[in-house]
């Protein structure tokens, strides 16, 4: 199967018409691997970019570097984000940097406009122009180059491939997800860090172990269990007010754990149920993955749909707020979820 071939997942109506759609596939698994959902191409390697974030902080409690420094719940959460760059987030990545004894000139990230409109107009009106700092993915650098500090590593190149953190990193991505990463499958990502392909069904392991702790060492089952805490107890620094996993893990925390990633890309943990989620919309578009995330996330826990009421009513508005149209989840979608539910039904019954 090739991603041409995956299912068609989310509609986008206007007027009487199926205007857009969005295919992808997804993959729920525990953490020994076994499948509890495949639906499209679950084999296929991907790059999960930003989704691993958290998977990419482990070292930085797991080396002790978190206690070393005395990191807060939200210099963790931050490491783990793709934040918008309001000034909680560029606080919290600047204070991070400062007890490693570095600062912003240490990021190898980039620099990129905030997400935030906000920050972006504050900048404009003051004649300046974005920092490293205010790239989304800076907290998660600066939690890198606190771990590198920490561990006796240069500072400097820690962003390269065969910098021993980044070999580090790799080998838990590999460890965590229980698959082999090639060498020629890795390619750079938008912040000039590796990113490593690995397909779907591996990652929703990797995500149901760090959920769980499950075939892990206890040092890392804590590091994960500390990561996981941290974002819980700021959800607002792992993206920002009123974004996707903001809401999720504000809304609800502890019973799901979720990080997205560029280009369609977008991972859960649901700890109580021991279970993983990884999912690809193979657009790339956010509102295909958020649509699809929403109602996987509510098949398997029905608390979820009044969290996510918003995202699942899918109503789209035009510039004068009218509502012109809608995203709902495909038929074969709905149709892989009611019959996911009807299984779980059996099995309980």
């Amino acid at each position: 199967m090739t991603a041409s071939d995956n299912p068609v997942l989310v509609d986008v109506h206007r007027g009487s018409l199926i205007e857009s759609q969005h295919r992808g596939a997804i993959a729920v698994a525990d953490a020994d691997g076994r499948l509890v959902l495949a639906f499209g191409d679950v084999e296929r390697p991907i790059y999960p970019r930003s989704a691993v974030k958290a998977l990419q902080a482990i070292p930085l409690v797991e080396s002790g570097a978190a206690d070393a420094f005395g990191l807060s719940d939200a210099e963790l959460a931050v490491a783990c984000a793709s934040h918008s760059g309001d000034q909680v987030h560029l606080d919290a990545v600047a204070g991070l940097l400062a007890k490693a004894g570095l600062d912003e000139s240490h990021l190898a990230c980039g620099a990129h406009w905030p997400v935030s409109e906000a920050m972006t107009r504050a900048l404009l009106r003051g004649g300046k122009r974005p920092g490293a700092i205010h790239n989304n993915c800076s907290g998660k650098h600066a939690g890198m180059l606190a771990a590198a500090v920490h561990l006796g590593y240069s500072p400097r190149g820690y962003e390269k491939p065969d910098h021993p953190l980044q070999v580090m990193i790799a080998r838990i991505l590999s460890e965590t997800c229980g698959v082999a990463l090639d060498p020629d499958r890795a390619g750079i990502d938008g912040c000039s860090l590796p990113t490593h392909a690995v397909p779907l069904m591996a990652l929703a392991r990797g995500f149901a172990r760090f959920g769980t702790g499950w075939g892990f060492a206890p040092e890392r089952a804590q590091a994960a269990a500390r990561l996981k805490q941290a974002c819980f107890a700021a959800p607002v620094l792992v993206a920002g007010e009123g974004r996707f996993d903001t809401v999720v893990l504000r809304g609800l925390a502890p019973l799901i754990f979720v990080k997205g990633g560029a280009e369609g890309v977008h991972c859960a943990a649901l700890p109580d149920l021991g279970l993983g989620l990884a999912l690809k919309i193979d657009d790339g578009a956010k509102r295909g993955t958020e649509r699809v995330m929403s109602e996987v996330l509510a098949a398997f826990l029905p608390k979820a749909r009044n969290v996510l009421a918003d995202q699942l009513d899918g109503a789209l508005y035009n510039w004068r707020g009218l509502a012109v149209g809608r995203t709902a989840a495909s038929a074969e979608l709905r149709g892989a979820l009611d019959g996911l539910a009807e299984t779980r039904s059996r099995a309980a019954g």
